[in-house]
């Protein structure tokens, strides 16, 4: 109890920050430049040293490829609530949690880039009381570029704060059981709702250059493992299950085989039926939407192929948010 004559303030409580890549805050360029100048200054995701990567960001980069970014989110941006799917996905998972697991926590969300900002979230929830809040890093195989670039930028705000709450980061979850079982059920209730069977199964996850995997990044390992657990759940081998990666960006090398040239390659030695699933994203995407649903099944259909679909991500499902729950438990255990 505080003496009557104590400032009021808000203590005692406990948090969860779910945190996703980014988004732009509409799908054109002036929504787009800023967005990219923050993701592409990262030094975690671009490792070129700054006075040579910087006038190619600004000089060539953020004067070309904004128009071309704003085009594909303009396809698959959410026009009821003007916002892009991950930016809704990651917000109705939150909400969602919330509701699932009552008022004991506060379950909150922020992106990596744009906005709401990491700094934002974590300064609302600690004047709301959090003295405890444990981050999740929405990236289920564990990437410098992605999950570290979140807790650097977690640290980062905690530096501006006075009053500093508990902080946790969750660990990886590329090979926990129940995300394991929630991609197998997914693609198990996609394929029970096609008129065809598929010849081979893609299982596409996002891109790497090659020299971050030399240097010690664990994302190719991960990944490799969530793709052989996959297969084993659904009783597949590697060639009706096949690990690739997409999105690359740049003339340097990245983790191969890559998506497109796999996909294209197929189709040209005479398989006609296929299904992708995007297992290292949470929700749909930029990148699940229009990289794979709209400009492969292009490319796909061009080289001779006639049945081409997508597993959805886990997005707002049941199946997300039991996942999301156990996750939460986990990294909750011992604070509430």
């Amino acid at each position: 109890m505080l003496p009557n004559t104590h400032p009021e303030v808000a203590f005692g409580k406990t948090g969860l920050l779910l945190v996703n890549l980014g988004t732009p805050q509409s799908p054109d360029k002036k929504g787009l430049r800023p967005y990219l100048k923050q993701f592409l200054s990262d030094r975690r995701v671009i490792e070129a040293p700054p006075l040579i990567w910087q006038p190619i960001l600004r000089g060539i980069i953020l004067n070309t490829r904004p128009k071309k970014s704003a085009e594909a989110y303009a396809k698959i941006w959410r026009q009821e609530s003007n916002e892009s799917p991950l930016r809704y996905f990651t917000r109705v998972q939150a909400e969602k949690l919330q509701a699932g697991i009552g008022d004991g926590v506060i379950v909150d969300w922020a992106m990596r880039y744009g906005a709401p900002s990491i700094e934002d979230r974590l300064a609302a929830m600690r004047e709301a009381g959090c003295e405890r809040i444990a981050i999740v890093a929405l990236y289920p195989q564990y990437s410098a570029s992605t999950s570290a670039s979140v807790y650097d930028d977690v640290f980062r705000a905690l530096l501006k704060l006075r009053w500093q709450p508990a902080i946790r980061t969750a660990a990886p979850w590329h090979d926990h059981p129940d995300y394991i079982d929630a991609l197998a059920q997914s693609v198990t209730d996609h394929l029970a709702g096609l008129d065809h069977e598929p010849d081979v199964i893609i299982a596409s996850f996002h891109g790497l250059p090659q020299s971050y995997f030399k240097k010690g990044d664990p994302y190719h390992c991960h990944c490799a493992k969530t793709a052989r657990l996959l297969r084993e759940k659904l009783g597949m081998d590697d060639q009706k299950l096949r690990l690739t990666f997409q999105s690359r960006f740049g003339p340097t090398k990245w983790l191969e085989p890559y998506t497109d040239k796999t996909v294209v390659a197929l189709a040209e030695l005479g398989v006609k039926k296929i299904a992708v699933v995007t297992p290292g994203f949470i929700a749909d995407c930029v990148e699940t939407l229009e990289e794979i649903g709209i400009a492969l099944n292009e490319d796909f259909v061009e080289a001779g192929g006639t049945h081409f679909s997508t597993v959805p991500c886990l997005n707002d499902s049941e199946l997300s948010q039991a996942l999301l729950k156990t996750i939460a438990a986990r990294e909750l255990a011992g604070w509430i």
